[in-house]
């Protein structure tokens, strides 16, 4: 039995992403518990070149909706980055969620040859077959963002494990 498009994309990003409003409720709970504000988790980097949490939150956001919207051969919304709280980040990551779910499969399924184009600030576009970019650029991309915020919280001191990462 083959897997379909839309079973390898939506129900996979959707829990993810379900997962890390979970990360941010415990990250919030963090600091309540320890008298400061969450605020300061929204700056945080593990290295000074690198994107910080929010920015984090922001590209995994737009590599769901992008890839969905791609796959599905629609315009990819976009969505201004103005999250300056946990309150703003969930609002994103639940309108995230209920864009993916939006979806029907057969909107997705069958996109498997069909030509995806990823546009790049830095010079030429990417192409690829949806199959391609789903397997290794939108998955990957996905994951190292939700990854990296995860282990920005964790090195913080919010009390997140793997069954926190992998979810329910």
């Amino acid at each position: 039995m083959t897997i379909s498009m839309h079973s390898a994309s939506a129900p996979v990003f959707t829990r993810m992403l379900a997962n890390l409003l979970t990360w941010i409720d415990k990250a919030e709970a963090h600091a309540t518990a320890r008298k400061f504000d969450a605020a300061n988790y929204l700056g945080l980097r593990l290295a000074p070149d690198m994107l910080p949490f929010t920015r984090q939150i922001q590209i995994a956001s737009d590599a769901a909706k992008g890839c969905m919207a791609r796959l599905a051969g629609q315009e990819m919304p976009k969505w201004e980055d103005n999250e300056a709280s946990f309150a703003d980040l969930r609002t994103r990551i639940q309108k995230t969620i209920d864009y993916v779910r939006s979806f029907e499969p057969a909107q997705i399924d069958g996109s498997e040859g069909r030509e995806i184009t990823v546009p790049r600030r830095s010079g030429e576009p990417l192409k690829f077959s949806g199959e391609v970019f789903l397997r290794h650029y939108a998955m990957p991309n996905f994951y190292f963002h939700v990854t990296t915020a995860y282990a920005l919280l964790r090195h913080a001191g919010v009390e997140l494990g793997k069954a926190d990462y992998l979810g329910r």
